[in-house]
């Protein structure tokens, strides 16, 4: 009986100690980064809940709000653009991860088969969006106006050689609309739930050099939380490292 009492005490006491940490996070590959470090923040005394969402604006309402602590879904560009457009100063605590950007097409084995006024559908977002079409001009298949840079959208485009049509849509509903285009350009974590292999699949992606590098995100004021900077440590480890090289296979790759 003594031994049980003091089991339950220690298991008070270390409920007690332990710190909760709400973290939003989309499902692929975010979501299961986070999952991996879960058992290694509780021994260290962090309780992690994972908040998974589907799009990419509420994620920063939320933590801006102070509805949740940080997230991890993002990388800097939109979070610049977030910031600019919303008012809010939310900052990156740490970096972890490359989701090199496809193109995917389920109709065409090449860019070379598009066709005369192919449809080709971008993210709806300034930054994802501009990021799409420079993925495009580096491609061959457009060009854009120098001066444009990651902001670049479709107005900018300078030479069209194949008059492709370029449409905006909200990121998260590329996959589902791929069998209805010529060609979509689709982030990574939505290309791997949708079981595209980016590696394989994609007929142009980015390369390893990508600057669009997915942060940890919180407040401003929230930079130096204890637990915060646990998570951050745990999501910059060696064993982060080589879980996502195993688990992605060059579809995520390591940052740090």
């Amino acid at each position: 009986m003594k031994k049980l009492i003091a089991a339950f005490a220690a298991l008070a006491a270390f409920s007690a100690q332990a710190e909760s940490l709400s973290v939003a996070a989309t499902a692929v590959p975010h979501a299961e980064i986070l999952e991996f470090v879960k058992p290694a923040l509780a021994k260290d005394g962090v309780e992690l809940n994972i908040k998974v969402f589907t799009d990419y604006v509420q994620p920063n309402v939320q933590v801006a709000e102070k509805r949740l602590d940080a997230n991890f879904f993002q990388h800097q560009p939109y979070l610049d653009e977030f910031n600019k457009s919303r008012g809010t100063e939310l900052v990156s605590v740490a970096g972890v991860h490359v989701e090199p950007f496809g193109a995917y097409s389920s109709q065409h084995k090449s860019l070379a088969d598009l066709p005369q006024g192919a449809n080709v559908v971008i993210p709806n977002d300034a930054t994802n969006g501009g990021r799409a079409l420079l993925l495009l001009q580096k491609a061959g298949v457009i060009t854009l106006k120098p001066e444009a840079g990651i902001l670049a959208t479709p107005k900018d485009i300078v030479e069209n050689p194949k008059a492709i049509k370029v449409r905006e849509l909200e990121a998260a509903t590329l996959p589902r609309v791929l069998t209805q285009v010529d060609l979509a350009l689709i982030n990574t974590n939505y290309a791997l739930e949708a079981k595209l292999n980016p590696t394989k699949d994609a007929l142009a992606i980015e390369g390893s050099d990508s600057p669009y590098v997915n942060i940890l995100v919180t407040r401003a004021d929230n930079k130096d939380n204890a637990a915060l900077q646990k998570l951050a440590k745990a999501l910059n480890s060696a064993e982060v490292k080589a879980f996502i090289a195993e688990k992605y296979q060059g579809a995520v790759v390591p940052a740090f």
